[in-house]
């Protein structure tokens, strides 16, 4: 087995024994701010050197990892440390484990998962059916392997209270850095009234992430800052499973995104921007946006675009490759299955077309397009789109801080250090 095998082996492999000991355990007690734990690793992987290391220990105090030392060592002293101090102490020996980072998924919606019934769904459940359903899908992302993601939308900013939720150790789940509502434009792809009858569609405003102008993009941004999101997220484009004819036509003026961003900025918040079409990701790129989500119809000016500006890209393959099949399926209504079966075969290779040039890239799924706890198939199709195994598990390792807030920092620390072992080599 060649060593790009083996390390894609390691992040596919679904049995994560601590994450899964973890999110099992009573929550307060897994995250006592103090706790003192000593790792026996059989081996390391080093997503920042790129390289697989031998036998590894690993000591975690208080959330962080304070020591690190190649071979094994006597726990004992740690022990008699932790006792008198009144710490919790946890020895953990994994022999034939490949310790490594947490798994990132920077692009989730842990507050729904679709199915042949998520159109008229819309009109039978609740905002709080959402929000219980959401804590299902946040256990099953985190003992998936997935421990930090970026929740990029929702409808009624369940994934907000998801997060406080698990931050205070309510429900177990993922680190979630929440973008709360879609910023979208009436019609567009994020319009939560898209398909209906005209007397039930009324007429969403900035309160409900609807913008038609620059000043409409300020009162949507100071109203997540209001309601306590982490970043934004804008739909500058068509999409696949809203009622609208197009996947790909730009939806927001250059001037609305540049409004959003510059407010976003203003409140310490990234902009993430779901495009399709070569027109709408040029807009995004040009109006500053942090990262580009899809990007199924790049062409080479937004490829261009995107490196000039350091513009992050999540291709997303997985939720192509399964919207397709599904669409063959008839999951979809007519025109979404037009869509679907459009975006599907031309999104790997975009992603592809992306990383050769040298665009960067980060690892994200879309989750909840597809069934919440299959994450890791992304990397599969990261990989044969052409880029190394090791790539993609950096691009899965390193959430670069500049994803979630202008200034590189987190918005909070994270309560608990993500380490997985995943088993054998």
């Amino acid at each position: 087995m060649t060593m790009h095998r083996r390390l894609l082996v390691v992040a596919m492999v679904s049995c994560f024994p601590l994450a899964a000991a973890t999110a099992d355990a009573p929550p307060r007690a897994a995250s006592s701010a103090d706790q003192v734990s000593v790792l026996d690793c059989a081996r390391l992987l080093d997503t920042a050197a790129g390289k697989m290391l031998g036998e590894t220990t690993l000591v975690v105090e208080a959330g962080h990892i304070k020591e690190m030392h190649a071979g094994s060592l006597d726990a004992e002293p740690y022990r008699r440390a932790a006792n008198a101090a009144g710490k919790p102490f946890r020895h953990i020996k994994m022999a034939d484990a490949t310790c490594m980072p947490g798994l990132i998924d920077s692009h989730t919606h842990l507050t729904s998962e679709f199915s042949k019934s998520t159109y008229s769904d819309r009109f039978r459940l609740n905002p709080a059916d959402y929000a219980i359903r959401s804590t299902v899908y946040a256990k099953r992302t985190l003992l998936a392997g997935f421990t930090t993601v970026r929740n990029l939308g929702d409808d009624h900013n369940e994934s907000i209270a998801l997060r406080n939720a698990v931050n205070a150790g309510i429900v177990p789940g993922p680190h979630i850095f929440s973008a709360g509502q879609f910023i979208g434009t009436t019609g567009g792809h994020a319009d939560p009234t898209n398909g209906y009858r005209w007397d039930l569609q009324g007429d969403p405003a900035p309160k409900d992430g609807i913008i038609n102008s620059p000043a409409d993009a300020w009162k949507a941004v100071r109203q997540h800052y209001k309601d306590g999101a982490d970043l934004i997220k804008i739909m500058p484009s068509g999409g696949v499973l809203d009622e609208g004819t197009s996947a790909e036509n730009p939806q927001m003026t250059l001037e609305e995104i540049k409004a959003v961003v510059t407010a976003a900025h203003d409140y310490g918040f990234t902009v993430a921007a779901h495009a399709h079409g070569a027109e709408g990701i040029r807009r995004a790129v040009l109006g500053g946006v942090d990262s580009i989500e899809h990007g199924t119809f790049m062409d080479a000016q937004d490829i261009k675009l995107m490196k000039e500006h350091g513009t992050w890209y999540v291709p997303t393959i997985i939720a192509g490759q399964f919207v397709m099949e599904k669409a063959k399926q008839g999951w979809f209504p007519p025109q979404v299955a037009r869509k679907a079966e459009q975006v599907g075969p031309v999104i790997m290779a975009t992603a592809g077309k992306a990383y050769k040039a040298g665009v960067k890239i980060a690892f994200g799924t879309d989750a909840g397009v597809y069934p919440h706890g299959e994450n890791a198939k992304e990397f599969e199709y990261m990989v044969q789109a052409g880029m190394p195994a090791i790539f993609v598990l950096q691009a899965a390792t390193t959430l670069r801080r500049e994803e979630v807030r202008p200034d590189g920092s987190y918005p909070r620390a994270p309560a608990l250090t993500s380490i997985l072992p995943p088993r054998g080599r």
